[in-house]
């Protein structure tokens, strides 16, 4: 009986100690309430208009300074490594810089009349070659109008497309076999990319 009234008040003591936990559900199950801290409600303080007014102002003023920056970011453009000058080419630029050629006249006038004939040129060539093709197909067409006029088995077989041609073939396998204990990659990797704001 000693033993028993022993374990039900040091059972007891135990819940005062510490009230924030629970055997609600069985004895196994452990619950953590929440600890009951209270305080009396402090009285409002009635603050002056003014005063609430400015805080109010600055408070705009703050939103409106920090709307102001964003719109000068959103203008400025995000630099591209690539194309920005090195810090070692822009020291040398002077000694990198061609001279200016200034040509005469007669130079200028030199280069347009090889540029126009040579437009010329290609233009002429262009317009050859549209009508070697042009001549072909015509002949062709009528080539294939008369043999069909002569035998249609014979049209057929020379319209017919002949595989032999292409003799590519590839053969391979139809399904890949899996790989035993595959470990597949999650997939991570890291960002190096910068940011941005």
């Amino acid at each position: 009986m000693f033993k028993l009234f022993s374990s039900v008040t040091m059972q007891s003591s135990l819940l005062v100690a510490s009230r924030s936990i629970s055997t609600y559900g069985g004895p196994l199950l452990f619950r953590s309430s929440v600890p009951m801290f209270a305080e009396p409600l402090k009285k409002k303080k009635r603050l002056d208009p003014q005063i609430l007014k400015a805080r109010e102002d600055r408070k705009r003023k703050k939103i409106e300074k920090s709307i102001r920056k964003l719109e000068k970011v959103s203008k400025t453009l995000k630099p591209i490594d690539e194309v920005q000058l090195m810090a070692s080419l822009s020291i040398e630029l002077d000694i990198r810089q061609r001279p200016i050629v200034v040509h005469s006249n007669d130079k200028l006038e030199e280069q347009m009349v090889a540029a126009k004939a040579w437009s010329k040129y290609k233009h002429d060539e262009h317009f050859f070659n549209l009508q070697v093709i042009n001549n072909l197909e015509y002949s062709q067409q009528r080539a294939l109008n008369e043999l069909r006029e002569v035998s249609e088995d014979l049209y057929l077989a020379a319209v017919d497309i002949d595989e032999s041609l292409l003799t590519y073939q590839l053969n391979g396998p139809v399904e890949t076999p899996p790989i035993e204990n595959y470990q597949s990659p999650d997939g991570e990797y890291i960002d190096i990319s910068k940011k941005w704001e």
